[in-house]
């Protein structure tokens, strides 16, 4: 399959079978994610990955969805702010979300390929999130869970709704 085919084929999946995902598939994924480039390379980021009983009842106290019901594995992907680069010279601007959204894609276009599906999630209470994975680095901060799993057939596969190409992108 090439990259568009992969790309084409994900969508975010709000529905899982009670299949647990096998431990050569995750650390699939994570090599994947291992590879994923950063601003000057910095690598500021933590991948936690969420099996237990125990810490994912909590994370899903954290993000409360009904959806979430069957998922047996969860990567949560931190930023640590004092690891990132920041744009110093102009506006400090710290580029630790940007890095994360590179894993984070990298993480979803990777389980997709595994037969997985995947969603990105930020809406979550960060607070609940950090006391169930007991940070305690106060410059860690928890940006995305990606729940992984195996698609419940029953749901069909959703419309994906994307602008055009022209309504999108600026030639100068």
């Amino acid at each position: 399959m090439d990259l568009l085919d992969l790309v084409r084929q994900r969508y975010s999946v709000r529905k899982y079978t009670d299949k647990k995902v096998e431990k050569e598939k995750v650390d699939y994924i994570l090599e994947c994610a291992r590879l994923a480039p950063s601003a000057c390379n910095r690598q500021p980021w933590s991948v936690y990955v969420v099996t237990s009983d125990d810490v994912l009842a909590k994370l899903k106290q954290a993000y409360n969805r009904d959806w979430m019901e069957n998922v047996s594995t969860i990567l949560v992907l931190s930023a640590h702010h004092d690891q990132s680069w920041h744009r110093e010279r102009f506006d400090n601007k710290d580029h630790s979300d940007v890095d994360l959204a590179i894993l984070a894609d990298h993480i979803i276009l990777a389980a997709t390929q595994c037969g997985l599906g995947s969603c990105w999630v930020c809406a979550f209470d960060p607070a609940m999130c950090r006391e169930a994975l007991e940070m305690v680095d106060e410059q860690e901060e928890p940006v995305v869970m990606i729940p992984l799993g195996y698609i419940d057939s029953s749901v069909g596969v959703p419309e994906k709704k994307r602008k055009n190409l022209s309504d999108i992108v600026v030639f100068k």
